[in-house]
């Protein structure tokens, strides 16, 4: 009977039926694997294997207590917040041109702005480290200029890991922008202009509203996407620049310190979701005020 009436149901709410793939994806894909990481980063440092038997809260202990641990969590973060921060004041004014062109403009707007993405993460970062390097065209465009007497150190520094990290995050806040000031009505923008607003005002007080259902969600993954970022850090950072998953991997492959390196996952991924909890709780605020 139970089963009849659970075949009578899914008859009848077919939606049921399509959210099933989605929910084994979500299930197999993101829950078992948080819920296996979790459970590792309690378990105890084995000897001829990865992880022990018991379960232990040392690893936590150890990541806490430790300044080390604590500064390049720190790092990690504030350089996702400039990577987000410098990818929306690029990303916007370029969002904005795309938003008015038509036409093949466009399509080649377009085409710029997914270029980063066609490129393996490799080949783009060793493009970089070519540009980088102390007889790269970055120094001797430096040195042609006068702008410097000397070839500057570029390689395995912080604004270079950043600089990379916004090359290839600009699409990922272009986008969205880009349809929120599509679905701009124009005639909004024409009734202000004809009451008097300057362009200024026009901007502060429509365009930026209207845009945010754009900006919030770049930000948002931009961020995300910044705070996990391996290959570019690892390459371009090197071991002068340390980052949260570089010391990730290092501890999964290199040490197989299974546990600890779930630990330090779970750590990262608890701040970005503080991070992102706050950043939403104060948009929020924000968008209330201006709507008031």
């Amino acid at each position: 009977m139970a089963d009849a009436r659970g075949r009578a149901m899914s008859l009848r709410n077919p939606k049921l039926l399509l959210a099933i793939p989605a929910v084994a994806l979500i299930f197999v894909f993101m829950i078992l694997p948080i819920t296996n990481m979790i459970e590792m980063s309690f378990r105890t440092p084995g000897h001829s294997e990865p992880f022990g038997d018991d379960y232990t809260t040392m690893h936590y202990d150890r990541i806490l207590s430790d300044g080390y641990y604590w500064g390049v969590l720190g790092r990690s973060l504030l350089t996702a917040g400039a990577v987000t921060l410098l990818c929306l004041i690029v990303s916007y004014p370029i969002a904005w041109h795309m938003s008015k062109a038509k036409g093949l403009k466009a399509v080649f707007l377009y085409a710029c702005i997914a270029s980063p993405l066609m490129t393996g993460v490799l080949v783009r970062n060793f493009g970089w480290m070519i540009a980088a390097a102390l007889n790269g065209p970055l120094n001797e465009t430096l040195l042609a200029l006068g702008m410097i007497e000397r070839p500057l150190r570029l390689l395995f520094t912080q604004g270079l890991v950043i600089l990379a990290l916004v090359h290839v995050f600009v699409p990922f806040m272009v986008l969205p922008i880009n349809n929120a000031l599509r679905n701009i009505s124009p005639t909004l923008i024409e009734a202000s202009s004809s009451m008097g607003a300057t362009r200024r005002e026009v901007f502060r007080d429509i365009i930026l509203p209207l845009s945010f259902p754009g900006i919030y969600p770049g930000m948002i993954l931009v961020y995300v996407l910044a705070v996990a970022a391996y290959v570019t850090p690892a390459l371009l950072g090197g071991q002068m620049v340390s980052y949260m998953p570089t010391l990730i991997i290092g501890e999964l492959t290199g040490t197989f310190q299974w546990p600890f390196g779930s630990a330090l996952a779970i750590v990262l991924s608890v701040s970005t979701i503080l991070v992102v909890g706050l950043f939403t709780a104060l948009t929020s605020r924000l968008m209330e005020r201006s709507k008031a």
